[in-house]
């Protein structure tokens, strides 16, 4: 079995069987429409769900994706991401809805989705969960993430959309800034799966602007998907376990574990191989530990976590 694209299936990560069949409300939205949620408009891009309305979200996932973000109200790092999802899902116009979901409100989403720390994104796409990302990321990589969930999307026929009510723009409104030469470059070259080419558009972008943080995180974001694009996950976890001190072995299946949403995982790996090699042999350990470390966002718990395990195996 190959490994699953970009935005692959959270198998393992999310059980959504107990929401599933929950009762609906009394009245469901028409297909191709929103639930109403807090009184939405049944047009709304950007809606609230709950444990009870849930159901809904899950078949309006057949006809269109859905964006689930994770939040709480205490959460600072949710209430920086929550306006980017809520700008980007607004300019694609229907193609993209967003449900948000109050944890501490809804503990049976939230323990569903296995919401270790917040903001977690996931998308829903034909009823099955989708790996995002955890943590505030900037805008682009939030329009990079959601390009590849239009294209996953599309792989598997959901490709409709949600009517949006006065959705003109109002007269003399600017036009939105188009992307950096390099950065749409990167765009374009993901959208096509040419992930060597979007690599080297972000590493040129670095290098006229080293604190170019979105080209930054794009990269790092990009450079996982091209590792583990066309890999043979059940190859790659019998090599590992052959040769558990083997560095690349070991890298692959970490790779896979995120891209997989398996966080822990991944890094527990990573952890283990770091502390059984020699200490000449471990600094492309630790430099890929860091790597995952960005793309996962620093302030996840998983990665405070990590980061504290790997000070101890330091010192």
């Amino acid at each position: 079995m190959s490994t699953p694209t970009p935005g692959s299936v959270l198998r393992g990560a999310v059980d959504l069987s107990s929401l599933r069949n929950r009762p609906q409300p009394p009245t469901a939205p028409a297909e191709g429409a929103a639930p109403t949620g807090q009184g939405a408009p049944a047009s709304s891009l950007v809606f609230d769900v709950t444990d009870a309305s849930f159901g809904q979200v899950l078949e309006l996932s057949r006809s269109v994706p859905v964006v689930v973000d994770l939040w709480a109200e205490w959460c600072g790092p949710c209430k920086q991401l929550s306006p980017i999802l809520e700008k980007v899902v607004t300019e694609l116009a229907g193609k993209v809805v967003l449900a948000k979901v109050d944890v501490d409100a809804n503990p049976q989403l939230a323990q569903g989705f296995r919401a270790q720390s917040i903001p977690m994104v996931v998308a829903l796409v034909a009823g099955q969960p989708v790996p995002l990302f955890t943590g505030a990321v900037p805008e682009q990589q939030v329009r990079e993430v959601f390009a590849q969930l239009l294209q996953l999307a599309a792989q598997h026929g959901v490709t409709g959309t949600v009517p949006v009510e006065g959705s003109e723009a109002p007269t003399g409104e600017p036009a939105e800034q188009p992307l950096p030469p390099l950065h749409a470059e990167a765009f374009a070259a993901i959208e096509e799966g040419d992930y060597p080419r979007a690599i080297a558009a972000y590493e040129r972008a670095l290098v006229e602007n080293p604190r170019d943080a979105d080209a930054r995180a794009g990269l790092g974001q990009v450079r996982l998907l091209d590792r583990v694009q066309g890999v043979d996950l059940q190859a790659a976890r019998a090599a590992a376990a052959a040769g558990p001190t083997d560095i690349e072995a070991q890298f692959v299946v970490a790779d896979l574990d995120i891209a997989g949403g398996h966080i822990d995982d991944a890094f527990a790996r990573l952890l283990d191989l770091f502390g059984a090699l020699p200490s000449d042999e471990r600094a492309p350990v630790r430099e890929r530990l860091l790597e995952l470390f960005g793309l996962v966002g620093d302030e996840d718990a998983r990665v405070i976590r990590a980061r504290s395990r790997l000070a101890s195996l330091l010192f």
